[in-house]
């Protein structure tokens, strides 16, 4: 999602960082970091994500922090990718977590191979509070009329990621997939997709347990709205479902 010369929307869009998500990630689906996506070399990502509650009065209803996260390409290569990231949540105390990915795209070995990516997400500053340290390995293929489908697993820092009654529950599997429609051009004669359909769940009953469906509307090839509902394996964690509008853009430099 690169912005090009057209600054003026990053400095709008700076601006609304009164915005969140309730944990650090690389390069998402839609809940989950299930999906083999890894930001281009010297492009940086930024994404304000919020999660809140819908039709539940009163204070502190369950909505979780803003999060605003910045994700950097960092490798100058075709065959072998690689990301790093930071995300801040405010208001919450501890409010830096940091990730990372490498990984290889479709078909660079040979035709028809599949993406792969190993990554690690969730890496806070608070020993046995922030620290999830969470490792995952995705496979991500292309199929036609479908989409792109993606399958991974999981696994965590045992001390941290527990379930709602503290017993470890530190490991598991994801699942997510995403469909464009609707292509336009935009002045240079790139193709993109104005509406993307985007879905992704996660096994367990700890915070990351859960998933959800929704559509991007891309407002250029580098700028982006998702929105649509989030839900819970286990609602002692999180609460229950959320509402989530997520802002993405990419800027090159």
């Amino acid at each position: 999602m690169t912005i090009g010369s057209n600054y003026r929307w990053l400095v709008f869009f700076l601006l609304l960082m009164e915005t969140s998500r309730v944990y650090a990630t690389p390069s998402t689906t839609y809940w989950t970091p299930t999906t083999t996506d890894i930001q281009p070399y010297r492009t940086l990502h930024i994404g304000i994500d919020e999660y809140f509650t819908v039709f539940k009065k009163g204070e502190n209803k369950g909505s979780f922090p803003t999060d605003v996260g910045l994700t950097l390409g960092v490798l100058p290569f075709d065959k072998v990718q690689a990301e790093v990231g930071v995300d801040f949540m405010e208001p919450q105390d501890d409010p830096f977590l940091f990730n990372a990915k490498i990984g290889t795209p479709e078909d660079i070995w040979f035709k028809g191979s599949p993406a792969l990516n190993v990554g690690i997400f969730n890496v806070g500053t608070k020993r046995d509070v922030t620290d999830y340290n969470i490792v995952d390995v995705i496979i991500g293929k292309t199929i036609p009329v479908l989409g792109r489908l993606f399958v991974g697993a999981y696994i965590g820092n045992h001390q941290t990621l527990v379930d709602g009654d503290g017993d470890v529950d530190n490991k598991g599997i994801m699942i997510g997939m995403d469909h464009g429609f609707l292509p336009v051009k935009d002045k240079s004669g790139d193709e993109y997709n104005r509406l993307v359909f985007a879905a992704d769940w996660a096994s367990g009953k700890n915070y990351i347990g859960g998933g959800g469906a929704g559509l991007y509307y891309y407002f250029t090839k580098y700028i982006s709205l998702l929105t649509g509902p989030v839900f819970f394996n286990d609602k002692t964690i999180n609460g229950e479902w959320k509402w989530t509008t997520q802002l993405d853009m990419n800027v090159p430099f």
